[in-house]
């Protein structure tokens, strides 16, 4: 009797726990409905950048600067891409960006240059 208690209490915690997963991971407010919401619309200024390599093609370029937007005001922030070195940024360029409401961390850019650090194929949405 002891035993099968137990066994149907770790599959009731198993269920609750996915269902918790499941209710933060789906991206929506309160896990079922509702909208999501839209992406804050940014300017990355580049305030650091490695230096361009001799190679032509992408490579790889690590940017520091800081974001500004709408709620944002110069948050601090890096990331590692894959660059055309024909189109190399500078210290001063700017860059739109587009994070997520509240997590400016999280930034993504739009530049013909880029390409995401993990491989160099491009999404299909863009062109």
């Amino acid at each position: 009797m002891l035993m099968q208690l137990t066994f149907v209490l770790i599959i009731g915690g198993a269920l609750a726990a996915a269902l918790m997963y499941y209710r933060r991971g789906s991206g929506r407010a309160g896990g079922f409905g509702g909208a999501t919401a839209a992406p804050e619309t940014g300017t990355l200024y580049i305030t650091g950048v490695s230096p361009r390599p001799d190679a032509p093609g992408e490579q790889y370029v690590t940017i520091s600067g800081s974001i500004s937007g709408p709620t944002l005001v110069a948050h601090e922030v890096y990331g590692r891409f894959a660059w055309d070195t024909d189109q190399w940024p500078a210290i001063g360029d700017r860059i739109p960006v587009a994070y997520p409401t509240g997590k400016p961390d999280n930034w993504q850019m739009s530049h013909p240059g880029a390409r995401p650090y993990f491989g160099s194929k491009r999404p299909k949405d863009q062109f």
